[in-house]
């Protein structure tokens, strides 16, 4: 199933689905999943605490919210595509962040779980046909496909990923700054 198309979705969606470049969920996962855990393997320990501002998140927490955001888009994907019509609210990220603990965990057992999570969500991405993709229903009070939820998991990742490379400024141990 191609990009989910105006009327698929909420527009504050659109940012992210516009960051995947590609046609559809196959591509997306083949393309942008081996690229986003080298980008995360490529953070070492001794900057995971780094935040760029005062009373922003470090990257420890940062990890932590898209673990958190991969989950309950899978979840939604998952009750749309089981035809379970019961409404889906959304959710405070910021509460999430400060209840999350990150900072107190190290790097790699956070890795360690995005990697999981990251696995799992494309296990479940590959399963789906065009069908379910395009099964139709209501998180945080707008009408969404499956399939729009696909292709923000992707774009939550590499928005994410922007920010990291323009605000924390990290590159990798070699000399050329982390790509995606």
């Amino acid at each position: 199933m191609p990009k989910p198309a105006a009327g698929e979705y909420a527009v504050y969606h659109e940012a992210y689905i516009n960051l995947v470049e590609a046609p559809d969920v196959t591509e997306a996962i083949r393309i942008y999943s081996p690229q986003i855990n080298e980008f995360f393997n490529l953070i070492p320990e001794n900057k995971a605490a780094f935040r760029y501002a005062p009373g922003k998140w470090s990257l420890k927490e940062m990890l932590q919210h898209i673990i958190d955001a991969e989950r309950i888009f899978c979840y939604r994907v998952l009750t749309f595509v089981r035809k379970d019509q019961t409404p889906l609210p959304g959710f405070d990220e910021n509460s999430y962040a400060a209840n999350s603990n990150a900072d107190a965990r190290s790097w790699l057992n956070l890795l360690e779980e995005f990697q999981a999570v990251r696995k799992a969500t494309d296990l479940l991405y590959a399963s789906l046909n065009e069908e379910q993709l395009g099964v139709m229903s209501v998180a945080n009070n707008y009408p969404v496909t499956a399939n729009t939820f696909c292709f923000v998991t992707f774009g939550h990742i590499l928005h994410h990923c922007n920010i990291i490379r323009e605000r924390y400024l990290l590159v990798a141990e070699s000399s050329s700054p982390i790509e995606l």
